[in-house]
């Protein structure tokens, strides 16, 4: 098996390739992975058989000297197609860690692709993982929505949903990301002191780069956003990447209703509905207030793992 870092003379191969395996979404391509470039020293894995066949390939960067999977996507691990066997992803791991120990890394961060968002199952890599000593660095709670066994809302979020109906809120599909942008910027500033993981500029980028997978959704009060929802599209599964509201739309339930109207008619089809996560400090310290919200919505918690190899 070889073992080849990415260049751009492998861009169309590589975005090839993620279209076609069975744990890839959309944030993989080359026209999501490189809008922050800037940010990360990307360091892109092929595996090949002696063919040049590609068998499977890994996102990843630098980081302090540890391959990484990956510093700039909530998750990657190995992506392959339907033909990856569990003793071919065995040799996988072989020819990654010969080829990291060749070129001087320490060792591997891995965040694996949760299986929620699997398009057939892809869990040769934790077995892989287990075999190569791996131990759990990071355990980070996503709160999801398994939308063919619905819990119901709670009593507080029927109550919101109801306010916003009798003042009027209106939700609709909105190409106004700048002005959600907006609102969201000023949440996280006031609440949290920090700024969201994309710039207005990022977002408006990738949501024109990606139009079949990146929405917003808000609700208007007398024709102004007063909330919004920006959705992530996959296969499977539908995942809130920003939600924030104005102190108008928190007053009526402006957010409650967008989050009903997703659940019960947009994404009515999909398997899951995903909120993200909400533990900080690599998963030693939970939210409440933050996943008390979700798990109003019917949202339990599934597990985003983050492993680590030595080197020796």
């Amino acid at each position: 098996m070889r073992t080849l870092k990415y260049t751009v003379a492998h861009r169309d191969d590589w975005n090839n390739f993620v279209r076609n395996t069975k744990n890839g979404v959309f944030f993989f391509h080359r026209d999501f992975m490189d809008y922050h470039q800037n940010r990360f020293e990307d360091h892109s894995l092929i595996f090949q058989n002696d063919d040049e066949k590609w068998l499977a390939i890994l996102p990843s960067c630098v980081v302090d000297d540890y391959l990484v999977s990956h510093g700039g996507l909530t998750f990657g691990g190995v992506l392959s197609d339907r033909t990856m066997t569990t003793p071919r992803m065995l040799e996988v791991f072989e020819a990654l860690q010969r080829y990291a120990t060749s070129e001087g890394f320490k060792g591997l961060r891995y965040k694996a692709v949760p299986h929620m968002y699997h398009l057939f199952p892809a869990e040769e890599d934790l077995y892989a993982l287990f075999r190569n000593r791996s131990l759990v660095a990071k355990r980070e709670v996503t709160s999801v929505i398994d939308m063919d066994h619905r819990i119901p809302l709670s009593k507080g979020r029927k109550s919101s949903i109801s306010k916003a109906k009798k003042n009027g809120i209106q939700v609709k599909k909105s190409d106004m990301f700048s002005e959600f942008m907006k609102i969201e910027e000023q949440v996280l500033r006031e609440k949290y002191k920090t700024k969201p993981t994309h710039s207005t500029e990022e977002i408006c980028l990738l949501a024109k780069r990606f139009p079949e997978n990146i929405h917003l959704f808000a609700a208007f009060s007398d024709n102004t956003m007063c909330a919004g929802v920006i959705v992530f599209e996959h296969p499977r599964v539908a995942h809130a990447q920003y939600m924030a509201t104005n102190p108008t739309g928190r007053d009526c339930g402006a957010l409650d209703l967008i989050i009903k109207t997703l659940l019960d008619d947009t994404y009515k089809d999909m398997s899951y509905f995903d909120f993200g996560i909400s533990t900080e400090q690599s998963g030693l310290s939970l939210n409440s207030g933050l996943i008390a919200q979700k798990e109003m919505f019917g949202a339990r918690a599934m597990i985003h793992e983050t492993h680590e190899i030595e080197f020796s």
